[in-house]
């Protein structure tokens, strides 16, 4: 496990983190934007 921490820094990791809950987020919200749209 020690090769990959070295290859990948934490902070890699925390953004990678960030980046997958702010696009999930983004895309349910273009999901209800297109929900309540069609109604």
């Amino acid at each position: 496990m020690t090769d990959m921490e070295e290859k990948f820094p934490r902070a890699l990791w925390v953004r990678l983190f960030i980046y997958l809950v702010l696009g999930h987020v983004f895309a349910a919200f273009v999901y209800l934007l297109f929900e309540v749209g069609a109604k």
